[in-house]
Order: C-alpha cells, then sequence, then structure tokens
C-alpha cells in the first residue's frame, strides 16, 4: 500500500493570543497555534476533492481508511487539532478554530476546489458542529463564559460531510458509560453495590431489567450533574477571587461502565459481547484511558458536560444544509446503535444519504472487506456529486 500513495508532512500555523498555556511545548503555547497532519494522496490521477479527516483529541492517519482512499484515487488530509493526543484541556470552540484553518489551508495553499470532512468516531460531532457554526455562526463565548467569537472567525463551509463510525457527542457517550456506583469522587472506592455493575454481588444480570437499567441510566445522569455543579462552582469562586488562578485540574474515576457492553439487548448490533472498542469494560472503567479521565474545569463544561457542551452532533446536524453520507457500522463497539441514523435524519440537507456496513467494527479491525466496502460507498457518493 505504502508504493501506491504519497505522504507529505503538513504543517499549519496562525496567530492566537491566549491569557494561559493550555499544551505543552510549541503547540499553542508561544502566541502562535501549531498543527500538523499529513497528507495522503495518490500516487496517479489525484482529483480536485480532498477529505479532511480531524478528531478532537486523536489523529487518524495510521487508520486504515484514509491510506485505503488514498489507494483508490481520493486525497486525504489527518489533521490533529492542538489538543492531540491529549483532551485534558480541550476545548471544543477552539477546535473549530483550528478545523476552519485546515479548510482555508486545504483550499488556498492545497488548491483542492471541494472539500469534505470525513468524521470518524468524535470526528463525526466536530464536523457538523464546524459546519453549522460555518453556515450560520451563533457562538460568542465558551461554555464556560471566555470569548471566542465565531461569527468574526468567518470559518469557511465545507462541500460535503461523510460521518463514519460515529457518536453523537462525547457528552452524550460520557453519559452512557459513566459509572454511576460510584457515590464519593474523591474515594471511587465508596460504591453503591446496587449500580456496582462489574461486582460479582450486583443483584441483577443480562438482560438487565428495564427498571433497573432505568434507575441506573438516572444515576448516571446524576453523577454526571453533580460533577459539573462542582465544575461551575469551582470556576466562580476562582473568578470571585480575581488572582492569578484560573484553571483547575479534575478526574474522573470509573468512566466505562455502560451494561450495553455486557448486554446485546441493549440498541442491539452485531457488536461482541463483554468487550469494547478500547478492550475489556471493566478494566477499561479504572484505566487511564478512559473517557473523560482527566480535564480541566473549562474542558469538562466544553465536551464532557450534557448541560453546557454545544457539540452535539443531532442538534448541530439542524443546521447543517451540506451534503451528507452518514455510514453505521453494523458491529460497531464503541458507538450507540442509533446514534449514525438520528444525526442522519435531523440533518437539515435535502441531499443526504444513510448506509449500513454489514459486520463492520468501530475500526474496521482485521476486516479488509468491510473496509473496501466502506471506500466503495465513499467512491460511489463522491463521484454522484461529480468531485
Amino acid at each position: 500500500m505504502s508504493q501506491q500513495v504519497r505522504r507529505q508532512w503538513v504543517h499549519i500555523q496562525y496567530p492566537e493570543p491566549a491569557q494561559a498555556t493550555e499544551t505543552y511545548g510549541f503547540s499553542g503555547s508561544q502566541g502562535m497555534i501549531n498543527l500538523e497532519g499529513l497528507l495522503i494522496r495518490p500516487a496517479h490521477g489525484e482529483g480536485s476533492t480532498v477529505f479532511l479527516m480531524m478528531h478532537p483529541s486523536s489523529t487518524l492517519q495510521l487508520m486504515p481508511l484514509p491510506s485505503a482512499l488514498a489507494c483508490a484515487g481520493h486525497a486525504v488530509l489527518c489533521m490533529g487539532s492542538r489538543y492531540a493526543r491529549n483532551d485534558t484541556a480541550l476545548v471544543y470552540e477552539k477546535v473549530l478554530l483550528d478545523l476552519g484553518a485546515c479548510v482555508r489551508y486545504a483550499k488556498e495553499q492545497l488548491g483542492y476546489r471541494q472539500v469534505v470532512l470525513l468524521g470518524w468516531s468524535g470526528g463525526g460531532s466536530l464536523a457538523l458542529y464546524y459546519q453549522s457554526q460555518a453556515e450560520n455562526p451563533t457562538v460568542t463565548a465558551t461554555p464556560a463564559g471566555d470569548p471566542i467569537n465565531l461569527k468574526a472567525a468567518a470559518l469557511w463551509p465545507v462541500d460535503g460531510i461523510v460521518l463514519e463510525a460515529a457518536h453523537r457527542s462525547r457528552a452524550r457517550c460520557l453519559l452512557d458509560w459513566i459509572d454511576p456506583s460510584v457515590i464519593d469522587e474523591n474515594a471511587p472506592d465508596r460504591r453503591n453495590p446496587e449500580l456496582d455493575l462489574y461486582s460479582p454481588s450486583l443483584p441483577v444480570r443480562p438482560p438487565y431489567p428495564p427498571d433497573w437499567l432505568a434507575a441506573y441510566r438516572e444515576a448516571q445522569r446524576a453523577r454526571l450533574q453533580r460533577i459539573t455543579a462542582y465544575v461551575q462552582e469551582t470556576l466562580a469562586m476562582l473568578r470571585q477571587c480575581g488572582g492569578a488562578e484560573m484553571e483547575r485540574g479534575l478526574l474522573t474515576h470509573r468512566t466505562m461502565a455502560d451494561p450495553r457492553f455486557l448486554d446485546g439487548s441493549i440498541e442491539p448490533n452485531d457488536r461482541l459481547i463483554g468487550r469494547c472498542y478500547l478492550g475489556i469494560p471493566e478494566t477499561v472503567n479504572s484505566g487511564p484511558v478512559g473517557l473523560g479521565r482527566f480535564s480541566t474545569l473549562r474542558s469538562w463544561l466544553s465536551q464532557w458536560s450534557l448541560e453546557f457542551s454545544l457539540a452535539d452532533g443531532e442538534t448541530c446536524a439542524r443546521g447543517v444544509t451540506a451534503p451528507l453520507l452518514a455510514i453505521e457500522h453494523s458491529a460497531d463497539d464503541a458507538v450507540p446503535q442509533p446514534d449514525v441514523r438520528r444525526m442522519h435524519d435531523a440533518c437539515a440537507s435535502p441531499d443526504k444519504q444513510f448506509r449500513v456496513i454489514p459486520r463492520a467494527n468501530h475500526y474496521f479491525q482485521g476486516q479488509p472487506e468491510q473496509l473496501a466496502q466502506g471506500v466503495e460507498l465513499i467512491r460511489t457518493w463522491t463521484l454522484q456529486h461529480d468531485w
């Protein structure tokens, strides 16, 4: 595959003054934002369209899809945000500025006529949030109240959006996944045994009774609301003090306890039961790479709070009129089964399509046939639009 494509390192830089340093090193601490990525192009016969991939916190160039698309004749620009591989301080509204700089670069510097956002997993809600603000900008402050004028940013709308194995939002995922048995955020071993999903003494077993599941879901929501209330109170206290202390870190224990990963009757699809996209759910629940494990106060409100985060794919889709291709993986072991369909149905675009790849897991891990089907769906959709 490496002999059939060309790979080019891409560096994008733009100025942004900041009151405080959010990221380590030179990515955003010297009055300039520095973004890095990889342009993956076919060795021959490149077209005028580029698929731009950005995840809020991950990097995507090592996934199988970008190279497979390039082998099929499509250019793919995989860019990291300023928070690449570290979402601790991530503020979505700043990621939109990063993505906007990449859209401009793809057209002005690289010369592509069409830019299509390819939103994988968490990149899906990011793509929809971006396009909704590019088409009709409304945001003038972050959820924490810090000024950030997306109206003045003049984000360039893209020509189309592909959602691939995408969830509605990071906040909704955390709502589904957080462990509601935790009673004390500072003492995670203090837990409610009636809600301790992985305890051998849990009084219920899959398939979980509807009344227990409803209580479990309500307890998950209540825990998130308690954390959000603490974040608001702490930010208010810091502002009232009026000193140089502006931010604090937040540790959230046990964030992978979704009964869906143990009970196939909940939002059924073809996923493996007893596993999730990060491995064994019980191990992930207390591991260091859990969703929302480490966060700043401002980041919590922007990406993890259901009440405050603006990066909700279903909501943002209502303000998107660009052509849309939504692709569900039928064995997705990360994304809730209804999410891709819900974003497709909510999208305001008159030009939208919904497709399903049977038995595809979240990452196409060990699935060359499903990967080929994904490439063909995107290729066909692109040809239909004469791109």
